[in-house]
């Protein structure tokens, strides 16, 4: 198969010379042979880059979640590198004044709360409202394109996790969300998706021939990523969702919890796709920091049967039941408001798993998705 950054260089590079371009792009940015699109960009004598944008996580992949990246000079090009996580998300006028085309090449990992599809939104709104032209040279939904899962977000809780009213697993490439992001959503930009050769809708990661350059310091590989729309909803509780361990997103637990009766229970339910086993773990950063954790590692068994969500939700769900007096959602004390809401897309989900309601709240997805889907068709390109 051939990546959007390859398409580009063989198909359409004419129409963009002697335009001054600039490039959304991190360590992820790589051709088939992991050549940065950097080099072939500033190497290439008809392409003419003339600024750098990092996003989450910095240009580089070295700056922890949630840390902000500050601007600077890349010393290997010696090109300005604007940071889209610091002061700012979205590009400033003086961030684009030196360029006509944002190229935009960064490696989603098909999840809601990734934020590399908002940074995508807001470069395009700042290419819309200052008449830049916006290029997306696609890369693969790394777990598939088939599959969704989950609710849309609601307006009161949008945020940098959740902007737009898409689900937790939304089944699109970033060249597919920019069309949705433009012609649904509203942002007028010029828009021109560069789209790959050779993929499926029905291939994993793991089945492109593609070497996997991880998107972040956390997203460790293909089952992570499909496991990542239902536990990273972790995050917004006082379980350890496995951060500081060589498993995150798979290893879930807590000091108060037993490992061994949460893994039973949690088989005992059966869902497609997942086993449980209990694990016992020492986080060297974040929650439960150079704490005994126990809890469970979720093994995929059947990644095309297995619904994420469902398997992370049924397990907040029993800690919830098992461990009522220790089990809480993190409160931020400035503000009064919890994460968890912002990566659920409502504020009604708490209570559904502290009431053992959340089977309610999947069958109420189900025509929010068949709604999502129907408005997403016009905009896919693979099949």
């Amino acid at each position: 198969m051939k990546l959007g950054v390859t398409v580009f260089l063989e198909e359409y590079i004419s129409k963009f010379q002697n335009k001054r371009i600039g490039l959304v792009t991190n360590m992820t940015g790589v051709n088939e042979s992991l050549i940065p699109t950097i080099d072939l960009f500033h190497e290439h004598p008809s392409i003419h880059l003339t600024a750098l944008y990092g996003p989450e996580h910095g240009i580089r992949g070295d700056a922890k979640e949630g840390e902000k990246v500050e601007s600077f000079i890349d010393k290997y090009t010696g090109l300005p590198v604007y940071s889209l996580y610091g002061a700012s998300k979205k590009p400033s006028k003086e961030m684009l004044d030196h360029v006509d085309v944002v190229v935009f090449d960064l490696q989603d990992i098909g999840a809601r709360y990734y934020t590399f599809i908002y940074t995508m939104a807001y470069v395009m709104q700042a290419c819309a409202e200052y008449g830049k032209h916006f290029v997306v040279l696609d890369r693969p939904n790394p777990i598939s394109g088939l599959s969704t899962e989950g609710n849309l977000v609601e307006d009161d809780v949008r945020s940098f996790v959740g902007l737009y009213p898409i689900p937790n697993r939304h089944g699109m490439t970033v060249g597919e969300i920019a069309q949705l992001y433009k012609y649904e959503f509203g942002i007028d930009c010029e828009l021109t998706v560069v789209p790959m050769t050779g993929w499926s809708r029905k291939m994993y990661f793991d089945q492109t021939g593609l070497f996997w350059v991880p998107p972040s310091p956390n997203t460790t590989g293909i089952d992570m990523s499909t496991l990542y729309p239902g536990t990273c909803l972790v995050e917004g509780t006082n379980l350890s969702e496995g951060r500081g361990t060589t498993r995150p997103f798979e290893y879930v637990g807590a000091p108060f919890i037993d490992g061994y009766r949460l893994a039973k229970h949690f088989n005992e339910k059966k869902i497609p796709g997942v086993l449980a086993r209990p694990v016992s773990f020492i986080p060297t950063y974040q929650k439960h920091k150079d704490q005994v954790c126990e809890g469970i590692q979720l093994h995929v068994v059947d990644r095309f049967n297995l619904h994420s969500l469902k398997a992370g939700l049924t397990l907040l769900e029993l800690v919830a039941e098992m461990y009522p007096k220790q089990f809480q959602f993190n409160k931020n004390e400035a503000n009064g408001k919890y994460f968890f809401d912002l990566l659920a897309g409502t504020k009604r989900l708490k209570n559904q798993i502290l009431n053992g309601s959340v089977h309610h709240f999947l069958d109420e997805c189900n025509e929010l998705l068949d709604d999502f889907n129907r408005r997403k068709a016009p905009y896919l390109i693979y099949k």
